[in-house]
């Protein structure tokens, strides 16, 4: 096939090529994406025929940015990529969490799509493309697809929305959305918002399906030109009719009542649920059991789903009795773990998230180094996921997926109410302890709460809830429903989380799976979901109405110090010898930075006693001498004519002879003073020309009664004057009688 090519004209002077047929010739589908510098490769490649025995998509999306596309090497000994970061995990899950709902639902073919980032110049953000790149991959294969699909980020930029904003630009929103969807359907949102209101980000909702539109109509045409529209056939369900009907005929009317119930116990619900199919296989001949139980273990599932779904929409019954805006009971405890820095328990009917807070110092903070991103980031939030949150015997095996994303929204969530002039990094982790419902808004409470218990001055609290959707073939019927279970997430049309204050949004995530959903609804559910927020915000605000007055006392304490950058070098030492015997001796952790032309210094100790050390030693690093003032220092070498005294770190005087006593002293060896002692002198002169440093100990003690002021002999006056000359600040070699000459001595 000769390349094909297709534009699409953003209407803001920049375009998107989209090529096939040049690279990767062999995969099902491939195009290359061309937006300026930035260039993606997209690939899909799906198995002829299903596993045996798979019943669902097995769909692997793999988004992969190489750090030649930006001219950098990768880090690490082996100086190749490795695994996927937080940031490839996060695009990859934007873009199967929009592909996944629109394969067929009797298509179970191993399906693995891959976007490469091959190029970028680091103006345009290569994740809002890597959509449109993966499905215009499926639009030009054999694979069956009810798409295509695109996605864009928007962002609300001085008030405007700007469709996929450059990384500049990002930088000045209060509003960004990655936003998937078909021609005629939203199927995906998440993003993060400065508290903006439920309209607001209807409005963002809006504009994004407006460019969406444009970028799939012209993939149509695109797989048009190609000749793609004709899809592979296949058989990847083996039905029996007559079974399906008998299945519903039989265990219908059963799964409606235990659905009607209305038990808040879900493991009796299960049993109950699973009790109806097990007494249906009870029915079937012996012979035909290992045949049939597949089959009728998937009728049952979808019984069961119409089942509760039916009695949601018919009666308002949902599975644990609850009204549709109804919020489960709910309990909080603060201050539940004496070692963290910060606690809280936060438990939602059966969903319950432990989360503690630790505080640390700069050299704390997260290295980010993705391929388009370097830096550092200083709020942390992580989630876990243990199995027995579920009841499910099996191990922990590392962080998947999903606790990476569950984490990133929970994070999103908070950030933007944590205080910018924080001077402590700060890492929250959530573990959930049980789970039917979202986990992850529990997360967001639960983390809220902690805070406050740790003492960070948030702007103001945040809190998280998880809608649903119930509806009926053709939307005649709907159900939007509050603080969802499991069970309803899994069985309805919807996945709506949405976080925030009592002043707008900071944080959404939906998953639509029906066709058609109104921005009425959405309306609806926003708006169902602001008052559950403000039901919750109001149990925070009862369990702690305000940030702990301070710290706990194994917080470690910061102080803060901003000094000229000129003693950034002093207080660092030579590779760090100074900095690193600072805290030593003191047992205070010390960083230092250049921001905006000052040094800034950071000082952290768990006791007072440490960070005034630690303080000390600073500030007489950084402090400027001064005539008649009191110092204390090490002699640091002796001369015929005095001595040389560090009287502060780095800075040397002369102790002449003259000025140890008022009585007269012949020589130096008579004093007793010796290199390493330690002596208080006074600074009895900066030379103006020279800066050189003149000390007396004789200023400190007390003039005799009747002294009288001798004029020096000839050699004295000779010697003085060479005195003079030698002065300085500097130390001079141990091994001469005499200091050497150089710039610093003359």
């Amino acid at each position: 096939m000769n390349p094909i090519k297709k534009t699409i004209e953003l209407g803001d002077g920049r375009t998107i090529t989209l090529e096939t047929g040049k690279l990767a010739k062999q995969a099902d589908g491939a195009v290359e994406l061309r937006m300026g510098n930035t260039m993606l490769l997209a690939t899909v490649v799906s198995a002829k025929e299903a596993g045996e025995g798979v019943d669902f998509m097995p769909l692997q999306v793999e988004y992969k940015e190489k750090y030649s596309a930006f001219g950098r090497f990768p880090g690490g000994f082996t100086r190749r990529e490795g695994r996927a970061s937080d940031y490839e995990i996060l695009t990859s899950r934007l873009v199967d969490r929009v592909l996944r709902p629109l394969f067929p639902e009797n298509y179970h073919a191993d399906t693995f799509v891959n976007i490469l980032l091959f190029s970028s110049d680091g103006v345009d953000m290569p994740d809002a493309l890597a959509g449109l790149a993966a499905s215009a991959a499926l639009a030009v294969s054999d694979i069956p697809f009810n798409g295509p699909i695109s996605e864009v980020r928007v962002a609300r930029i001085d008030g405007q929305f700007v469709i996929n904003p450059t990384f500049a630009q990002l930088e000045n929103a209060d509003m960004e959305l990655m936003v998937g969807a078909t021609y005629d359907n939203i199927m995906m949102v998440e993003g993060e918002m400065d508290e903006v209101s439920e309209a607001d980000l209807l409005d963002a909702l809006k504009a994004a399906h407006e460019a969406i539109k444009v970028q799939c109509k012209a993939q149509m045409e695109f797989a048009e030109a190609v000749g793609s529209t004709v899809k592979r056939e296949y058989c990847h369900e083996t039905n029996d009719e007559d079974l399906r009907k008998d299945v519903w005929e039989k265990t219908y009317d059963k799964a409606y009542k235990i659905a009607q119930a209305g038990s808040a116990d879900k493991h009796w619900r299960q049993q109950s649920f699973d009790a109806i199919c097990e007494e249906y296989l009870a029915t079937v001949p012996e012979e035909e059991l290992e045949e049939k139980t597949p089959l009728v273990k998937r009728y049952y599932h979808d019984v069961e789903k119409e089942a509760v779904r039916r009695c949601i929409l018919d009666e308002g019954i949902r599975l644990d009795g609850r009204k549709t805006n109804e919020i489960r009971p709910i309990w909080v405890e603060t201050d539940y773990l004496p070692g963290p820095h910060g606690s809280a328990v936060f438990t939602r009917g059966e969903t319950q998230s432990l989360a503690t807070v630790t505080l640390g110092t700069k050299l704390d903070e997260k290295i980010v180094d993705d391929v388009l991103n370097k830096g550092t980031e200083k709020f942390l939030l992580h989630y876990n996921f243990p199995p027995f949150s579920t009841g499910e015997a099996k191990a922990q095996r590392g962080v998947g997926r999903r606790e990476i994303g569950h984490g990133n929204l929970a994070h999103r969530a908070l950030k933007r109410m944590f205080p910018e002039d924080f001077p402590y990094t700060c890492r929250v982790v959530s573990d959930i302890l049980e789970s039917n419902g979202s986990s992850s808004m529990a997360t967001v409470c639960a983390g809220t709460l902690a805070l406050l218990d740790a003492g960070v001055k948030m702007r103001r609290p945040v809190a998280g809830i998880a809608m649903g959707l119930i509806t009926d073939k053709g939307n005649v019927k709907h159900a939007v429903l509050s603080d969802i279970l499991g069970d309803e997430d899994h069985l309805g049309d919807m996945d709506f989380k949405v976080t925030g204050t009592k002043d707008g949004i900071t944080a959404t995530q939906m998953d639509i799976k029906c066709d058609g959903l109104s921005y009425e609804i959405l309306a609806q559910a926003l708006e169902q979901a602001r008052e559950g927020r403000m039901h919750i915000l109001g149990i925070i605000n009862e369990a702690i109405p305000e940030p702990r007055a301070d710290y706990k006392p194994h917080v470690p304490r910061i102080v803060t110090m901003t000094v000229d950058k000129d003693f950034i070098g002093a207080i660092i030492g030579k590779g760090g010898e100074t900095i690193q015997g600072i805290q030593e001796e003191t047992g205070a952790t010390i960083s230092i930075e250049e921001i905006d032309n000052k040094g800034i210094v950071e000082i952290a100790g768990t006791n007072k006693e440490s960070i005034e050390a630690a303080v000390a030693r600073i500030q007489q690093i950084i402090a400027v001498p001064e005539e008649g003032v009191i110092y204390t220092g090490p002699v640091k070498s002796i001369l015929d004519f005095g001595a040389f005294v560090e009287f502060m770190p780095g800075k040397d005087g002369l102790l002449h002879i003259s000025e140890i006593s008022w009585d007269r002293i012949d020589n130096m060896e008579s004093t007793g003073i010796k290199e390493g002692d330690v002596v208080t002198v006074k600074l009895i002169e900066i030379d103006k020309k020279t800066g050189k440093f003149r000390l007396s100990m004789k200023a400190l003690q007390e003039k005799p009664e009747g002294y009288i002021e001798r004029a020096p002999r000839n050699n004295d006056r000779r010697r003085n004057n060479n005195d003079r000359r030698n002065a300085g600040g500097d130390r001079r070699n141990n091994n001469s009688r005499r200091a050497p000459r150089n710039d610093n001595n003359d």
